[in-house]
């Protein structure tokens, strides 16, 4: 019972508080991992799957011990369960950023909401308009719910605190480097292949919780299905063409990303995103977060085997 309520009392923290403002684990995470690539950078993949394998692995090893430790005491486990929860999520922030960027982009003020949309995404903004920055808004909260909020909430569930933290760094990994830029189209080989499996489970269970949480499910299933493959990622396509379905939205389309160009096709059958519609998609991501983390808590009710960590 330990994990359930940790994971449940992290869920709230996260609605009520949002991330950490100062001492964020995973901000402090990001600085090892910086220093890290500096002695172990290389132009080759053998490289960054070492790089990876350490990371994560280290953390993971972490939090098993961090569960061995306090296996004996519930009362422990939970807050140490609840505390790792609140670290890793984003959905709180995720939607604070939308309203944000629903404000500006209310108010018209187009050139702070390009400069805002880089807290979201990676996209080129410079001459993205009103309606193209709703566009990369909506697109930007419907594939971060599931990363920043439903897979760690899922991986919490199976595995508790190993789970949890280890699926962060990999992310975070993948944040960092797994890009196919010239340095890192070797180097972040692993941890970007590292974060499309941890997340293959967890972007179909976001797509069919958009479904129910929208009360669209059978078109946002017929959606997901069809439209799901245009999409050049295998994660972020299902959970994308579901927020399309469930919302009557047709997103995709060409995005820049440095010199780089995208084609993402064609999400859904509705009208492409207005203004309004960023309101809606944060108000959907938080029924998906909700029912998310009922998920993770059934999941964390089930019986393990006596030579698992017990809570």
């Amino acid at each position: 019972m330990s994990r359930t309520a940790g994971l449940l009392l992290g869920f709230a923290a996260d609605r009520l508080l949002g991330d950490p403002r100062r001492f964020h684990p995973v901000a402090g995470f990001g600085q090892l991992a910086g220093r890290v690539e500096r002695r172990l950078y290389a132009d080759s993949r053998a490289a960054g799957t070492a790089y990876a394998g350490l990371l994560v692995g280290s953390t993971a090893a972490a939090g098993v011990l961090a569960e061995r430790l306090v296996r004996d005491r519930p009362v422990a486990g939970t807050l140490l369960t609840a505390a790792a929860t609140w670290a890793v999520l984003g959905g709180r922030s995720l939607e604070r950023e939308a309203e944000v960027m629903a404000g500006y982009l209310e108010k018209k003020e187009i050139a702070a909401a390009r400069v805002r949309l880089g807290y979201l995404c990676s996209r080129d903004a410079t001459d993205l308009e009103a309606d193209e920055l709703a566009r990369a808004t909506v697109e930007s909260v419907a594939e971060n719910t599931s990363d920043a909020c439903v897979a760690p909430l899922l991986w919490g569930g199976m595995l508790g605190i190993p789970g949890l933290i280890g699926y962060r760094a990999a992310n975070t990994l993948d944040a960092m480097v797994g890009y196919k830029s010239a340095r890192y189209r070797n180097f972040g080989w692993c941890a970007a292949r590292l974060d499309d499996v941890l997340n293959l489970l967890p972007s179909r269970l976001c797509a069919a919780l958009t479904g129910v949480a929208a009360g669209r499910p059978g078109e946002t299933w017929r959606v997901w299905q069809r439209d799901a493959s245009k999409h050049p990622s295998p994660n972020a396509g299902p959970v994308e063409a579901a927020f399309a379905g469930a919302l009557d939205l047709r997103l995709g389309g060409t995005n820049t990303y440095g010199d780089e160009v995208e084609d993402r096709g064609s999400l859904g059958d509705g009208l492409p995103p207005t203004v309004p519609d960023i309101r809606r998609t944060a108000a959907l991501a938080r029924r998906v977060g909700y029912a998310a983390a009922a998920t993770a808590a059934i999941l964390a009710l089930r019986p393990r085997r006596t030579s698992q960590v017990e809570d």
